[in-house]
């Protein structure tokens, strides 16, 4: 595919880590914030070939790990109730709730159903008018504007059985969330380049002058991310801390105009609590009254459960940059992929999935 081979060529790949053994001086700490960034770091074994002074940290940037356990259970119950077909993306189906998982209440006669695009499940809506048809619209900036134009198509064509579960959580609260803990490593991020493709950057400048941290938006080849890396490595080096764009092939400062404005019509910004985390004001995403027919919390008086995450599961932990995978004693032994105890271990984007899957032998054995 085009652009792809040359972002993965191994020779440019290991110039690009001469280049950054030659400009490191001191230990940093940088932090992908993206999931997919982490599975390439693993996958490509670039955390083993980056010279000793860099420590790659992951952080909360997958949608799946940071839904907190109650909005799982906000699913399971919807999923419940008569006459109503629950759609979502696979990788929702097997993220543990308090008690169940929506896999598990499919297996108990839940009509639950796997779909690719939440148009799908607007479609389900129109041929099935006798069933409420909800969409556990889970995700970053990145997803948010399929979400939104499933609610304007619902609202157009007249759809009044379809209605969004939303989980939409936003990244530059999150960053400044982390980089405000006191006992936070991170040094530099390296920014999800498929949130910038949405959104652009601008928002990314005041968080960067603020904490005085190099931000670089990055692709997500060994190449991108190795290019990000040297180029936050040599800010840090020289005391900087900008805003810079690796991705450009892709990403431009504004972002995708017409995606913000289809965000714009339907959300409204609220405060949303992360897996893990906690509350982080300002971080989410809820449908706004405009579309308050489409808002499932709405149309079926959800009441907002106070349940708490998995006592033993580090999530938390690992997505603020503070632990490793291999740091959790139940990695790869309680908690695998088939019987996870929290979602980053379910996720594709998950960083103990990751972990598990690329790097199990070392992970076990550190």
């Amino acid at each position: 595919m085009k652009y792809l081979s040359e972002y993965r060529d191994a020779s440019v790949a290991q110039q690009l880590l001469e280049d950054i053994k030659s400009i490191v001086t001191r230990p940093w700490t940088l932090m992908e914030v993206c999931g997919g960034q982490t599975h390439s770091l693993v996958k490509n074994g670039i955390l083993k070939m980056l010279p000793k002074e860099i420590t790659m940290v992951h952080g909360p940037g997958c949608p799946v790990c940071v839904t907190p356990i109650h909005i799982i259970d906000e699913a399971i119950e919807l999923s419940q109730k008569p006459n109503v077909i629950l759609c979502s993306f696979g990788d929702m189906l097997r993220v543990p709730g308090t008690k169940k998982s929506l896999l598990e209440v499919k297996a108990e006669g839940a009509d639950v159903r796997m779909v690719y695009s939440p148009l799908e499940a607007v479609k389900l809506a129109k041929e099935n008018p006798d069933k409420e048809v909800v969409f556990f619209a889970v995700g970053f900036e990145t997803t948010a504007p399929a979400n939104a134009l499933s609610v304007i198509q619902a609202a157009k064509q007249g759809i009044r059985n379809y209605s969004i579960l939303t989980s939409h959580v936003l990244v530059p609260p999150a960053m400044e969330a982390i980089l405000s803990d006191p006992e936070t490593r991170v040094n530099a991020f390296l920014a999800a380049g498929h949130v910038c493709t949405i959104m652009g950057y601008n928002e990314y400048d005041p968080i960067a002058s603020k904490y005085h941290v190099p931000i670089v938006v990055t692709g997500f080849e060994p190449v991108d991310l190795l290019q990000g890396i040297y180029m936050a490595v040599k800010q840090l080096e020289q005391g900087e801390a900008k805003v810079e764009n690796q991705y450009i092939r892709y990403v431009q400062r504004e972002g995708n105009l017409h995606a913000k404005k289809t965000i714009d019509e339907v959300f409204a910004v609220s405060d949303r609590e992360w897996r893990g985390i906690g509350t982080i004001p300002g971080s989410g995403w809820e449908v706004n009254k405009t579309y308050a027919l489409y808002d499932a919390r709405n149309k079926f008086n959800l009441v907002e459960s106070t349940a708490e995450d998995h006592t033993t599961c580090i999530a938390g932990e690992i997505m603020k940059g503070k632990k490793k995978p291999f740091d959790c004693p139940h990695f790869g032994k309680t908690c695998t992929p088939e019987k996870p105890l929290g979602s980053p271990m379910v996720s594709s984007e998950g960083a103990c999935a990751a972990y598990y899957h690329f790097s199990q032998a070392e992970a076990l054995h550190a």
